[in-house]
């Protein structure tokens, strides 16, 4: 079976805290998968307030996900706050890719949770179709401090 391998690009844009919530929990006893990708949404949610803008306001555009790709790769449990690194892939003419790094801290170290990528794509929703993105969306982005 091919395993999905997400590589993250060098550009950490911003680091977030999200608490694993009892409602997380699946019958494993431990963080469901459709609940990590809530997760994601809720930590993508945070940062485009960090930077002024929803997905349904970016400068007067809105994005929307073209693709989710996860790769998990330890548990987590109720009552762990879950450490989110949102990293900066390729920014094309009408979309970006976002990807995460969840990882939960222990004792002594700081165990993986997972790896992500949502692929979003600008759109004009009165239209209906795929639309440029604003030219400021792109400079900010580009403005961004990397983070270590």
């Amino acid at each position: 079976m091919a395993r999905i391998k997400i590589e993250l690009p060098a550009r950490k844009v911003a680091q977030l805290n999200i608490p694993v919530r009892i409602t997380d929990i699946n019958y494993g006893n431990h963080l469901g998968h459709d609940s990590l990708v809530g997760i994601l949404h809720e930590a993508r949610v945070q940062w485009f307030r960090m930077l002024g803008f929803s997905e349904l306001d970016v400068y007067g555009s809105s994005l929307i996900m073209s693709e989710l790709a996860v790769q998990f790769k330890s548990e987590s449990f109720y009552g762990d706050t879950l450490q989110i690194g949102i990293y900066l892939g390729e920014v094309s003419r009408v979309s970006l890719e976002i990807f995460y790094r969840v990882a939960v801290p222990r004792k002594d170290h700081f165990d993986e949770v997972g790896l992500a990528k949502t692929g979003m794509v600008c759109y004009d929703y009165q239209a209906g179709k795929v639309t440029s993105l604003p030219m400021r969306l792109k400079e900010q982005l580009e403005g961004l401090p990397v983070m270590h």
